[in-house]
């Protein structure tokens, strides 16, 4: 069958793009990236007077992660935000602007192996490409945080001036409230996971050609983070036991190794489809 063949030729050509060892690498660039990221995002709100938003936005990072997972390093990350700070332009500041964008060139390496695309653009412009891009993040970030945050003031400003019509829909709105915040935060991934396809790799892909890896990557991903999280609730003492004090980042980097598996994956999938007739060399897969 052409999509079972497809999936096998990702697999192959996924070992082949030593997809284990970039997973690895794009793991810990997120690890390292994350905080520099959170300290620039809070920098940036606090220069607008949007703090409530930088929290929520920091918040909204986690919220498809297990608790398990995301709950240590959530706890980690609001020590050091509440720690006081300069300005934006301090050289901390540049430097966290700086670590931030290596995630972001982690995922073009990933990208770039898949796509069998190679990147002839300077290093320099690279990387000002992935700083952008950490902009836009933390622009993305605050305007859904801004939403989020603005959604509570109209329900209390509705049940001041509306008070009758608020208490025939609040448990409407109550009901509502989940599902809305967790389809906004998969939207947020979603929109991450496409816009990483389309803009970072050297070639741009048509849209139409990322549709079933991005599918599979969002998909599994959800799947993945459930049932690790499930996982966790039950075996997480068996990381505590292995690695004492280092449980809480050795979870955390498992976590986002698997995320990467799944991402690069998805990936080598849509080069599959979009390829069929090549066959990686030494396969020992003939043409049809």
């Amino acid at each position: 069958m052409p999509l079972l063949r497809a999936f096998y030729d990702a697999h192959r050509k996924f070992n082949r793009d030593d997809g284990w060892a970039i997973a690895s690498h794009i793991a810990l660039s997120i690890i390292m990236s994350l905080f520099p990221f959170l300290i620039f995002l809070t920098a940036v709100a606090s220069l607008f007077g949007l703090q409530k938003e930088a929290d929520a936005a920091a918040k909204l990072v986690f919220e498809t992660w297990p608790p398990n997972v995301a709950g240590p390093i959530a706890a980690e990350i609001n020590r050091v935000l509440s720690q006081p700070r300069g300005g934006l332009l301090t050289v901390g500041a540049v430097l966290a602007i700086y670590f931030a964008s290596s995630g972001v060139d982690a995922l073009r390496v990933a990208l770039n192996r898949a796509y069998d695309a190679r990147d002839k653009r300077s290093w320099w412009l690279l990387r000002l490409e992935s700083i952008l891009m950490v902009f836009l993040g933390a622009a993305a970030l605050l305007t859904i945080a801004f939403l989020i945050v603005l959604a509570p003031l109209v329900v209390s400003l509705a049940e001041t001036h509306l008070p009758e019509l608020m208490r025939e829909i609040e448990p409407q709105l109550s009901a509502l409230y989940g599902p809305v915040r967790y389809g906004v935060t998969i939207a947020v991934v979603g929109v991450a996971i496409l816009a990483a396809h389309i803009l970072l790799p050297a070639g741009r892909p048509r849209l139409l050609s990322l549709i079933p890896g991005f599918s599979l990557t969002l998909a599994v991903s959800l799947a993945f983070g459930a049932g690790f999280g499930a996982y966790l609730a039950k075996f997480a003492g068996n990381y505590v036991s292995t690695y004492a004090g280092l449980a809480s980042i050795m979870i955390a980097l498992v976590f986002l190794q698997t995320l990467a598996v799944i991402f690069i994956y998805g990936a080598e999938l849509n080069q599959a489809i979009a390829r069929p007739r090549e066959r990686p060399r030494g396969s020992g897969l003939s043409a049809p």
